[in-house]
Order: C-alpha cells, then sequence, then structure tokens
C-alpha cells in the first residue's frame, strides 16, 4: 500500500506570506501562480507589519521593517513562504531561511507627473514626493530648485498626491508602477546615468524555512542566475558599507558579455545633493560580492563614511 508524504508540498496548502498592499498582493500573486504551475496548492495569507500600521517615515521605523513580521510568520508557522521585495531586505542573511531570487524587472526610476511633464519640463519650485534619502540626494543634486516632500503609502495612495494636485510629481520604481497596473502614468523613466536606483530595485525575494526541505526544492527550481548575482553585487555594496537599505546609497549591477564577470556601477550621497560619490568595480560571477566590497573600499577612500 502506498503511503502519502503529508509533508510533501505537494500534499499540503502552502501559505505564501505577503503584506496586503496593492502592490504586494500583485507581485506575491505572480509568485503564487509559479507555484501552482509547480503543482502546488499555494495561496497568499496576508501578514500586516509595524510598516503597514505607521505613516513615519521609513527611516524612523527601521531597517527591514516590511520584512520582519513576514519571517517571524514563517518562524511561527503562520505562513510557508515569503515574497519581499528584495531591497527592503536587510542585508545580513538570516540562517533560519532559504532565500531565491526569481526574475527581475525593470530597475529603473520613473517619474509621475501633472500635465505629462518631464523631469526638466517641472517648474521651478515643483513639490516632488519622495521619502527615500538616496533619491532626496540625487533629486537634490541634479535640481536644487525643487521642494522635495515626505512620501508614504501605497502606490496608489502616491498617485493620488499627483492627481489631487497636493504634488506637482512623485518619484516611484518602474518594477512598482507595472507590476501593481499603473505603466499608463509614467511620464519619465530616467536613466540609470541619471538616477540611480536602489541595490536590488526590481528583484524579488523569495523564502522558505531552511529545513524544509521539499520547499526548498521547490524554490531552487525558480532561481534565476542573473538576477541572483546582479542584487548580490549590488547589495554587497551596501554590506560593505555597513548601510541599510534606507541610507542614501544606490547601486546597478551588470554581466559583461561573455558573462563571464559581474560589473558593478554605485554611489554614496550628500542628503542636500551637495557631494556626490560614484564609482565602479568588477567581479568573476562566482564572486558578485567581490565588486561590492572593491566599490565599498573606493568610495570610503573618498570619504564617503561621513555621508553615510
Amino acid at each position: 500500500m502506498q503511503t502519502v508524504d503529508e509533508h510533501h508540498p505537494t500534499q499540503r496548502r502552502i501559505r505564501v506570506g505577503t503584506r496586503g498592499s496593492r502592490l504586494a498582493l500583485t507581485q506575491t500573486g505572480h509568485m503564487v501562480r509559479r507555484l501552482q504551475d509547480h503543482g502546488l496548492d499555494a495561496e497568499a495569507t496576508i501578514i500586516t507589519t509595524p510598516g503597514d500600521v505607521s505613516q513615519a517615515p521609513v527611516e524612523r521605523i527601521g531597517v527591514g521593517v516590511f520584512t520582519q513580521a513576514l519571517r517571524e510568520a514563517m518562524a511561527d508557522d503562520r505562513a510557508d513562504i515569503a515574497v519581499h521585495s528584495m531591497k527592503d531586505l536587510p542585508t545580513a542573511l538570516d540562517p533560519r531561511f532559504h532565500l531565491v531570487v526569481p526574475q527581475r524587472v525593470d530597475r529603473r526610476e520613473a517619474l509621475v507627473a501633472r500635465d505629462g511633464l518631464t523631469f526638466a519640463e517641472l517648474p521651478a519650485g515643483a513639490v516632488v514626493g519622495t521619502s527615500a534619502p538616496r533619491r532626496i540626494a540625487q533629486l537634490r543634486a541634479l535640481r536644487d530648485d525643487l521642494t522635495i516632500v515626505p512620501l508614504r503609502g501605497n502606490v496608489d495612495t502616491r498617485i493620488g498626491q499627483v492627481t489631487s494636485g497636493n504634488m506637482d510629481a512623485v518619484i516611484l520604481a518602474v518594477a512598482g508602477l507595472q507590476r501593481a497596473g499603473f505603466a499608463e502614468v509614467i511620464t519619465e523613466i530616467f536613466d540609470e546615468t541619471t538616477l540611480l536606483p536602489a541595490p536590488a530595485q526590481g528583484a524579488l525575494a523569495m523564502e522558505c524555512r531552511s529545513d524544509d526541505d521539499a520547499l526548498v526544492t521547490v524554490l531552487n527550481s525558480m532561481v534565476d542566475p542573473t538576477a541572483t548575482i546582479t542584487a548580490i553585487s549590488e547589495r554587497s555594496l551596501l554590506s560593505a558599507l555597513a548601510a541599510g537599505c534606507t541610507s542614501p546609497v544606490a547601486a546597478t549591477a551588470t554581466l559583461s558579455d561573455d558573462g563571464t564577470h559581474v560589473h558593478l556601477r554605485g554611489g554614496v550621497f550628500a542628503l542636500d545633493g551637495s557631494q556626490q560619490l560614484t564609482g565602479e568595480a568588477s567581479a568573476p560571477i562566482d564572486r558578485p560580492a567581490d565588486a561590492g566590497r572593491i566599490l565599498a573600499a573606493d568610495l570610503l577612500g573618498l570619504g564617503a563614511k561621513a555621508l553615510l
């Protein structure tokens, strides 16, 4: 008589922990469907995080506020898998969990402005919303005539600040707008040489408990090698600088044409826009974190510590 393994992922319902925002539910929905394609009975399970009930700036709430509650839900057996925006994760790995990076989407920054305006067309004194120190610093360096104000809330709430007339424009990640179905409101996409994105922007991270061998195997089948290498390289810069996800640090990585090396470009910025320290570094793809460590050493040598 054949026995049924109740712990095998195809024999149990897989609870995929997520925040309850429209964006989080949308991106989790994509991952749930991929799990279902693997024959799993997967469903989204909403976990409320402190960041969801607070309107304080993220840098005041604390690094990892949007991810810790999801991890604790897995540890407490209230969820089997968690889906995160990888840029929100602390750089230190948590040995309790196994992490993989699936396919990455657009990592660039977007402008959503009234009347279809581009960044150059915004009038002097225009009110632009963003709370990310990295964005604030770079925007002030590009145009010191703008009035930059804090911005929190879901994607639709942030866009509503423009449509309601409260703000002239907001800066958001292209990935979030596309995933949440708001790509049509973008009035300009910034080139990465103009506005460097956050490390691992556009990348998701999926985690399960490290001791859940069956789910570890499933998640490993969803790994995207290029997304993994570039995200590790970018986030290694944060780690080597001892900086958190809300620090004024930006990075973007690509693979060499022959696929043997990862090339990292990043920077550290003064919040008032007065100083921008940028650089580049490369490393073999089997040691992607080396690029971040090399670049961090260069930036620290230029005085980056004073800007963090």
